[in-house]
């Protein structure tokens, strides 16, 4: 099942497409496979520009693989995506697109401190080329949003499972991209986090960034 509300101010309406544009993401008729098991048979989706939609269903209903199937990490075997009007197979601006994964850690085995991972969200931007001041300005700005700047400094290590999640949305956000996806972005998130990660999102959705996610619960 998909739920959309719209995020608009007046400002991110001012920038939006006119009523008509394309939208920034469409599936259509999108069936995949894992393994030999069917799991998306003829989905159909669009986001717009300002949405915000969640995708809820059961465990195993094929959620995290629609979501994954947008950014390209899963295949279809029937079906097309198109991202800002771009055939998925073509589209190469990967700096509006910012992608939270489902239960991962910001470490991934790598020592690095909160800044570091932070930091590696805006690759995309700086295209491996020496980071300049709107670049460290950005990172700051996105560990300050999901409020650890006092742990910038902090190895990921030492983080809750909360704050390793707020860690992965803050790269995301450092890029400032214009289509955030997320998948299950609060599971094992404890309440304290799950209030940042909300007006967090409250906020991007109120500059006009677009989001897709994957919920359990509203």
């Amino acid at each position: 099942m998909a739920t959309r509300e719209s995020g608009q101010t007046a400002e991110a309406a001012r920038r939006a497409p006119e009523r008509g544009s394309a939208p920034i993401v469409t599936v259509r008729g999108a069936r995949a496979t894992l393994g030999s098991r069917p799991v998306l048979r003829g989905i159909d989706l669009a986001v717009h520009n300002g949405e915000v939609v969640a995708l809820l269903g059961a465990n195993g209903s094929g959620k995290s693989t629609a979501v994954r199937s947008v950014i390209g990490q899963v295949p279809l075997t029937d079906g097309e995506i198109t991202l800002f009007s771009t055939p998925l197979r073509r589209f190469r601006d990967w700096a509006r697109v910012g992608y939270v994964p489902q239960r991962t850690t910001a470490a991934s085995g790598v020592p690095a401190t909160v800044r570091e991972v932070v930091a590696s969200g805006r690759l995309s931007r700086t295209r491996f080329g020496l980071p300049g001041r709107a670049d460290r300005a950005a990172v700051e700005r996105a560990i300050d949003l999901v409020g650890l700047t006092d742990r910038a400094k902090d190895s990921v290590d030492a983080l809750s499972g909360g704050q390793h999640q707020r860690v992965l949305i803050a790269r995301a956000l450092a890029a400032g991209p214009e289509l955030l996806i997320m998948d299950e972005p609060m599971a094992g998130v404890d309440l304290a986090s799950q209030d940042i990660l909300a007006a967090t999102l409250r906020e991007q959705v109120a500059a006009g960034t677009t989001v897709l996610l994957v919920l359990h619960e509203l």
